[in-house]
């Protein structure tokens, strides 16, 4: 219940607060019912997707009090109540919400054929006969499939993890019980991070990734396309995903470091599923031809037309059905989430909050060089993170306030800015249990116990952005 609560009562106590001084009152009510959309996201009283169209329902029905000052009410011909039904439905036409749609029948493809599950046990096979080697094959599992699978939960939690969890009990490495650190705890672990890492190195491995382009294209008419994400976050990325296993190894040794049971399972496994079925060798083939479309076909044709192709060819091949389609509720909610939230955050740009909160924000850090400012700006929206229980609740909320703040500060590059922060709405989801949905998957498996997962997210975020700002930024900015 006060799960349910929490959001109406924040919501009504600032509103109820006067509005901060250069900001109309207006824009303070559109402020307070956001908070409150923000909160119940956080705590999730309802679906993602609920809370998004509440939101968007109760701005649309009080427009005339949250949506618009007295300067455009008062315009000749204006009506509010059409104008608030097409700002309100404005986030169902856009084409970043449908690719994610589009993104979540892939995973949806990748289950039916069990094309995932096969690289992912191709990869064990050949690389499991040790606790390092296996690290390397997650790693590997999660970038093979990342670049064409933008819902990491339905990547990481739904093949990915299914097929790690059988390797512990080869070992007699129990959860929930002291024998979990044999092996369990450390295989948990890298796909964990592993996960954070893949879904900052590909802007199609995160779904927030691509609410993230579409805010800043709105905000500051920025364009980032697939091929300049990869670009700039490479070094990073590959440089993280390189090392990983090491670095677990090192912070979190396994008890047992070689073995040939890994690999023998993984080729019993493969054994049992035959060789490669028609509907894997189609998917194989479209979702190969969506990459290199993605990745090469940007002047030419529509990164969401590309996914909605092959979605089609997908249902035509007998992939899956339309009844499986309609089956797939999280796809549904998600199209709700997304569409709902990419509205309300344009609200916060519409009203005029985020330029007033940009400039008090800017005018705390007068006088610092345009570089130093960005490196604070970035690790602050990094670490907000721990306030979050939903990348796409923080990248909703915070970037657009982040991007107007670097808006205001002389000189400040505000492409690579931008670019830079987007980058970092993978890795910083490995800083707390709750951080988003795969964390949630692994932490249930009873291999990562609360206290070990508290103490690794705190290490690996600090070596993540510390990477991040050493390395990322100079390249970035060096390269443009």
């Amino acid at each position: 219940m006060w799960r349910a609560i929490a959001p109406i009562l924040v919501a009504g106590l600032l509103a109820l607060l006067p509005a901060p001084d250069g900001l109309s009152q207006h824009a303070w009510y559109y402020f307070a019912i956001f908070s409150g959309v923000v909160v119940g996201l956080v705590l999730e009283p309802l679906p993602g997707g609920a809370i998004g169209l509440i939101g968007v329902v109760v701005v649309a029905v009080l427009a005339p009090f949250v949506l618009y000052g007295p300067e455009e009410l008062a315009r000749p011909g204006f009506n509010p109540a059409d104008a608030a039904l097409a700002w309100a439905l404005s986030g169902f036409s856009n084409g970043t919400v449908w690719l994610i749609f589009a993104a979540f029948m892939f995973a949806l493809a990748y289950d039916k054929c069990g094309l995932g599950r096969r690289i992912a046990l191709s990869l064990v096979k050949r690389m499991g006969k040790s606790s390092l080697q296996l690290g390397y094959a997650i790693v590997a599992a999660e970038t093979v499939l990342a670049p064409v699978t933008a819902s990491s939960t339905a990547r990481s939690g739904g093949t990915i993890y299914p097929v790690i969890r059988n390797v512990p009990g080869l070992y007699g490495s129990k959860p929930n019980d002291p024998s979990a650190r044999m092996i369990g705890s450390y295989i948990m672990w890298l796909g964990v991070s592993a996960s954070a890492i893949t879904s900052s190195l590909f802007l199609t491995a995160l779904a927030p990734n691509l609410l993230a382009v579409e805010i800043v294209r709105r905000t500051v008419n920025i364009e980032i396309d697939w091929l300049s994400w990869f670009a700039a976050i490479a070094p990073v990325g590959v440089l993280l995903l390189l090392t990983l296993p090491l670095l677990v190894y090192w912070f979190y040794p396994p008890g047992i470091k070689h073995s040939e049971e890994v690999a023998k399972w993984a080729d019993r496994e493969l054994a049992t599923m035959g060789t490669m079925s028609a509907r894997e060798i189609i998917v194989a083939a479209l979702v190969t031809m969506a990459l290199v479309l993605w990745i090469f076909g940007g002047r030419t044709i529509n990164a969401t037309t590309v996914a909605l192709v092959v979605v089609a060819a997908m249902i035509l091949t007998r992939v899956f059905t339309w009844d499986d389609m309609l089956k797939h509720t999280a796809a549904w909610n998600t199209l709700a989430w997304f569409a709902t939230l990419v509205t309300l955050a344009d609200g916060l740009s519409r009203v005029g909050f985020v330029t007033w909160f940009a400039e008090t924000i800017a005018g705390q850090i007068v006088g610092v060089s345009p570089t130093v400012a960005m490196i604070i700006l970035i690790a602050v929206f990094f670490f907000a993170h721990y306030l979050f229980a939903s990348i796409t609740a923080h990248t909703t909320a915070m970037l657009p306030v982040m991007l107007a703040v670097g808006a205001t500060i002389p000189e400040m590059p505000m492409r690579e800015y931008a670019l830079l922060l987007c980058l970092t709405l993978g890795i910083m989801s490995v800083v707390s249990p709750y951080a988003s949905g795969v964390n949630t998957v692994y932490y249930g498996s009873g291999y990562l116990s609360a206290r070990d997962f508290w103490r690794l997210g705190g290490i690996f975020g600090v070596i993540f952005i510390t990477v991040f700002l050493v390395v990322g930024v100079p390249w970035v900015l060096m390269t443009g």
